[in-house]
């Protein structure tokens, strides 16, 4: 099924578009969406849907800086409901757990995840749409948003220690250091936000000191939204078969010795869960793949690897079978430059 994503998620759309003489009538239709759609924020379109529109009205408008400025425009409720409980949440950390973890509140495509080591913390965002669609427009919509929210809880001047995306810089790159600060990276491992992890336990601004009691208020209606996905026994083999899969050890016998349980216990086990260790795997393949081949860095060959094949062309066959089309076929629609040379040195 084709991940969904919330209107409110093209807040100010219309408006920006027309700024840069568009017809947003004519591109929504082109994506198939409607100008009626958007006055429902809470209405849920295909997120591949958004993620072409963002790139056409880039394209037509000759605007790289799109998705950057249409953040701008992005307001706390375009969350949703969610919107309720993060304005009262205590820090940073709070806000960012809960973020990630009522992700399908808001948006069924979009992946984040918090790291923290050496003193650092980092926000890495990546989008799962299940087809090919360029993303570069989404990902810095999405980046720019995750930035102003960290702003508006900590402090409207703050900075990261950088910024990051997987794809090349713009032919320029003002707009872009103006709204997302001067450190910049592009060409780079991962998109997302690299920041101190000090500021994770920064007191949230907009949370009221004086009114403890507003958060078991505010606990009580996060009860009312669709509960996340509790994680049981298939997700820690999701997380095993990710971890396996670039060492070329992700086995059967291997997860199931990680888990302390026999082969034929764990077959038992995810067959309760209706599934099996082979759909497990192929769906990780399948997650990764799309994670990886979204970033120029990678070659073919790389993303075999990552995925724990013993050779790009049993890769490229899984893949076909898979998704219908080949790798490089897949990056060609996706829009998804061949790597070249670019630096990943910050944007000066």
């Amino acid at each position: 099924m084709r991940p969904s994503a919330r209107c409110s998620t093209l807040h100010g759309y219309v408006g920006l578009a027309e700024s840069f003489g568009l017809d947003p009538t004519w591109l929504l239709s082109r994506v198939e969406l409607d100008m009626a759609d958007l006055a429902v924020p809470d209405k849920w379109v295909p997120a591949v849907a958004v993620a072409r529109l963002l790139e056409q009205s880039a394209a037509e408008s000759g605007r790289e800086d799109f998705g950057v400025q249409l953040a701008q425009l992005r307001r706390l409720s375009s969350v949703g409901p969610l919107s309720v409980v993060l304005r009262d949440e205590p820090d940073l950390r709070s806000v960012l757990q809960l973020l990630i973890r009522y992700e399908h509140s808001y948006n069924e495509a979009i992946r984040i995840t918090l790291t923290e080591a050496n003193g650092l913390a980092t926000a890495s965002v990546w989008l799962e749409l299940g087809e090919p669609a360029p993303t570069r427009q989404a990902l810095e919509l999405a980046v720019a948003a995750l930035l102003g929210l960290i702003r508006r809880l900590r402090e409207p001047q703050w900075q990261p220690r950088s910024v990051c995306f997987t794809h090349r810089p713009p032919a320029d790159s003002v707009t872009h250091r103006r709204l997302l600060g001067p450190s910049l990276r592009f060409d780079h491992e991962f998109t997302g936000l690299v920041f101190s992890s000090r500021d994770l336990d920064c007191a949230n601004a907009l949370a009221d000191p004086d009114d403890p009691d507003i958060r078991t208020y505010t606990r009580e209606f996060l009860r009312s939204l669709p509960p996340p996905h509790e994680p049981d026994l298939v997700d820690r083999v999701r997380e095993l078969v990710q971890a396996l899969l670039p060492l070329r050890r992700c086995t059967m016998p291997q997860v199931a010795r990680a888990l302390g349980v026999t082969r034929r216990t764990l077959h038992r086990q995810l067959a309760a869960h209706r599934t099996s260790f082979v759909d497990l795997v192929g769906e990780a393949r399948a997650g990764l793949a799309e994670r990886h081949l979204a970033n120029a860095r990678y070659t073919i060959s790389d993303v075999s690897d990552l995925l724990g094949f013993a050779a790009s062309s049993a890769f490229s066959r899984w893949f076909r079978q898979r998704f219908g089309v080949s790798p490089t076929a897949w990056r060609a629609a996706a829009g998804v430059a061949i790597p070249g040379t670019s630096s990943s040195a910050p944007v000066s």
